[in-house]
């Protein structure tokens, strides 16, 4: 499999224009997306982690070529929650994302990072509630699930699987890399599912 950093895109207007599938990855900003996607794509580094949340300022491709299947974007969404900026840049990220996620077919599938060691706060709640109605494929990922002991990871999936109104959660770690197998399968899923259209 070959990945690499395609762009950063501030603006709606600047979005590629090949129609590659585009699998968009959000949640908060120190819920470790980045980390994921270093994971997931098999490259330390190439998403850019930080010790400061909120750095993904911007839409952020990543280009996917599996060795047997067609090419796809992972599409790194602004971080939302934590991030210490002006209000101004926040809601600009706010109008970009919004924007982006009411596109047709952009992106085909969305995956929802939260951090597994977390309670579901209001806000969490709200945007599990506008993934449903957005009509697309999702996955709810909990992330840092290597930090719980057993019984805390079976109290957290059915916290956020009850949050989730029945979509069972993937549990992922970067450090186990337990769940990245059940990514991708979601991914293969979805982007057949298109395919198949």
């Amino acid at each position: 499999m070959e990945t690499s950093y395609l762009k950063s895109v501030f603006d709606a207007r600047d979005l590629p224009r090949d129609r590659l599938p585009e699998i968009a990855v959000a949640g908060k900003s120190n819920v470790g997306k980045s980390t994921l996607l270093n994971k997931v794509m098999g490259r330390r580094g190439l998403a850019k982690t930080s010790r400061t949340p909120g750095k993904t300022r911007c839409l952020n491709y990543y280009l996917v070529e599996p060795d047997k299947s067609k090419p796809f974007y992972f599409v790194d969404l602004p971080g939302y929650g934590y991030a210490k900026v002006a209000k101004t840049m926040r809601r600009d990220w706010g109008a970009l994302i919004e924007k982006y996620l009411e596109m047709p077919e952009r992106p085909i599938g969305l995956m929802a990072l939260f951090d597994a060691r977390r309670d579901v706060d209001a806000p969490e709640q709200e945007w599990l509630e506008w993934l449903h109605a957005w009509g697309r494929p999702f996955l709810v990922v909990l992330t840092k699930s290597d930090k719980l002991s057993g019984n805390e990871r079976t109290r957290s999936l059915q916290r956020w699987t009850r949050a989730a109104a029945g979509v069972e959660p993937v549990m992922f770690s970067s450090v186990t890399a337990q769940g990245k197998d059940k990514l991708w399968q979601w991914i293969d899923d979805v982007r057949l599912a298109v395919v198949r259209r």
